[in-house]
């Protein structure tokens, strides 16, 4: 370190290696106050970012300003994609640091703070002891310094499972029973062992000599002893690959089990898998061996539990048209999450499930990625489109035009497009570009205040009484998309997904549901079905499950005609695997034990769930 850097940080020495870079906006990261006017992009501030970003440091924001115009401002200098987890408001800064470490999963002599605030830098301080804080004015001679830092990550994966965990925290919010969240977030572990772990001696290496809080062991070791140790009979290497239904966390964990003495020489975890029950999980599966903890830990291990909402799977097949002979079918899940409860009754099958339903944004609203408006939108949209809308629209957010429906990673298509049947479009003035959002309410007709109330009261943020007057005197409401219109795009839909994947389409309930607030449902839910029912019949390889086959009256749903009963979902489950079966031209395996599991999950209160471990 430098004298000048040594001058500028308001406690000692650091001795941590800097893996995130906490920016202020207004005269920090750019010149000006952006809720005053116009503001001056500062470009050696912008090329660090990119510089930093591709050695695996991962940038932040802390900034107090309003939300929208200042990513609309963040998208417009072509660099919002290189920020994470941004903390855009008008509250104090120092707990917001606190809790976002704490989120990212990051210890603050990890951090660097940037602010041209004295204040603001004494703030984070107090809340955050060991954070290291710098004036901009300083970065001149602190650039040189955080390019030479990390190492090189050409392909931004660190800034990729930041995004991911961003995702999962954002989920997390929804959920007030964190075992519910849990169970929700299909975690799955593929275990490697033997010379299956050699190729990996990298990543092992670095694991061991890099990772703190959740390395059990602290034996740091070079790669000779390891190539050493992995050729010795008496030592069982394995790793640890972790993925759940926001995405894939790689390789995350590793373990040394001296077979001779029965003790873990090794025990070392990423803090990416932090609050997921993995560690516990990799113990238990072990058979909870001896173990000499050393140091401080980020989690306490016992010698009695085994995570019962963590699953060991087989290596994810390669992406091809269809699985190869012998693999399980991959089968993507699509339409609102509470299909979730679908996929423990799937699993029963010989069937590899993946999820994509709604979640919600960074703006803590419930984004809905499945009407096909959104999804014409996601493809046909120039990008400079989509990123303007999702900045400037609370109830969209950065993500909402992401599909895994383009990815081909999946042999069958489940969809359900009842938002289609439920939510309002409406049309921009200026662009004609149109998007859903809602369901049952004219957004361009109601009192600004009242409806902010509502949203306040739900802890949307940004949908306040400014934005929706904008939104009335910029929008134009077109209302639920007609069935015809629905029809061209479901062919559309066909059409882009390959031909010899099939699709398995949801319908929706035709019921009248008492109080559910959403007048004319029932009506509306017969003239979409009959579009669905035309379309099926006349295109390739696509078929609708009914639902109307056994949701038939109100005792059947919850609060609305879109939710049913528990035992319904694993009806509609044994129909879907009755079809693909069909489809796929054999019986699909089921297991009885699977199965009887998800039942008596399903059956139980998801806050008393953790009491029948």
């Amino acid at each position: 370190m430098t004298d000048v850097f040594f001058a500028i940080m308001t406690m000692p020495t650091p001795t941590q290696p800097i893996k995130v870079i906490i920016w202020d906006l207004d005269d920090t990261f750019w010149k000006g106050t952006l809720s005053e006017g116009a503001v001056e992009a500062l470009e050696d501030n912008l090329q660090l970012v990119r510089d930093t970003a591709a050695r695996g440091i991962v940038h932040t924001i802390v900034s107090k300003n309003d939300f929208a115009p200042a990513e609309a401002k963040l998208l417009e200098l072509g660099i919002r994609d290189l920020f994470v987890f941004p903390q855009i408001s008008w509250q104090p800064k120092g707990p917001i640091i606190k809790q976002l470490l704490e989120q990212m999963q990051l210890r603050a002599p990890n951090a660097l703070f940037l602010d041209d605030n004295s204040m603001n830098r004494a703030e984070a301080q107090y809340y955050n002891p060991e954070l290291q804080v710098a004036d901009p004015a300083d970065l001149p001679a602190l650039a040189p310094q955080l390019r030479a830092s990390g190492k090189p990550d050409p392909t931004f994966s660190r800034l990729e499972q930041y995004r991911l965990l961003e995702r999962q925290q954002q989920a997390r919010a929804a959920y007030d029973d964190n075992l519910a969240f849990l169970r929700d977030a299909q975690v799955r572990i593929e275990f490697r062992e033997g010379a299956e772990v050699v190729s990996d001696l990298d990543r092992i290496e670095e694991l061991i000599n890099r990772s703190n809080q959740l390395n059990f062991t602290k034996r740091r070791v070079t790669k000779d002893e390891l190539q050493a140790s992995f050729a010795d009979a008496t030592r069982r290497w394995g790793t640890v690959r972790v993925r759940d239904r926001f995405g894939d966390y790689g390789l995350v964990g590793i373990y040394c089990l001296n077979t001779t003495t029965q003790q873990l020489e090794q025990l070392v975890f990423s803090c990416r898998i932090l609050h997921l029950g993995v560690e516990q999980f990799t113990y238990a599966h072990l058979g909870f061996p001896a173990l000499e903890v050393q140091g401080e830990v980020a989690t306490t291990l016992n010698t009695t539990d085994k995570p019962d909402w963590v699953t060991i799977e087989i290596e994810a097949p390669v992406a091809t048209a269809s699985a190869p002979a012998g693999e399980r079918l991959r089968v993507l899940l699509k339409g609102g999450c509470d299909l979730g409860q679908l996929t423990p009754f799937l699993q029963a099958f010989d069937l590899a499930v993946v999820e994509e339903f709604n979640y919600n944004n960074e703006h803590q609203i419930p984004v809905h990625l499945e009407h096909t408006a959104l999804l014409r939108a996601g493809r046909e949209w120039p990008a400079a489109e989509q990123q303007r809308l999702a900045a400037t629209l609370p109830f969209l957010g950065r993500e909402a035009f992401e599909t895994q429906l383009w990815s081909g990673n999946y042999d069958v298509l489940v969809y359900s497009p009842l938002m289609d049947y439920t939510q309002e479009l409406y049309r921009e003035k200026s662009s004609g570009l149109e998007i859903p959002f809602g369901g049952y309410q004219n957004l361009t007709a109601v009192d600004p205040a009242t409806q902010a109330a509502k949203y306040v009261q739900r802890r949307f943020q940004g949908m306040d009484e400014a934005f929706l007057r904008r939104f009335q005197q910029e929008f134009e409401f077109v209302g639920q998309i007609s069935p015809e219109q629905f029809t061209k795009n479901l062919r559309w839909l066909r059409a882009q997904v390959p031909v010899q994947v099939p699709i398995f389409l949801l319908n929706g309930a035709e019921i009248e549901v008492p109080g559910s607030g959403e007048t004319g449902a029932k009506e509306r839910h017969y003239l979409m079905n009959q579009a669905l029912m035309d379309f099926a019949a006349s295109a390739e390889n696509c078929q609708v499950v009914d639902v109307r086959d056994f949701v038939q009256t109100p005792a059947d749903v919850t609060n609305n005609l879109r939710h049913y009963h528990r035992q319904h979902y694993r009806t509609l489950a044994q129909r879907l695997a009755a079809a693909i079966g069909q489809w796929h031209g054999h019986h699909l395996d089921h297991s009885t034990w699977t199965d009887l599991k998800a039942r008596a999950a399903s059956l139980v209160p998801s806050k008393l769930r953790g009491l029948f471990k």
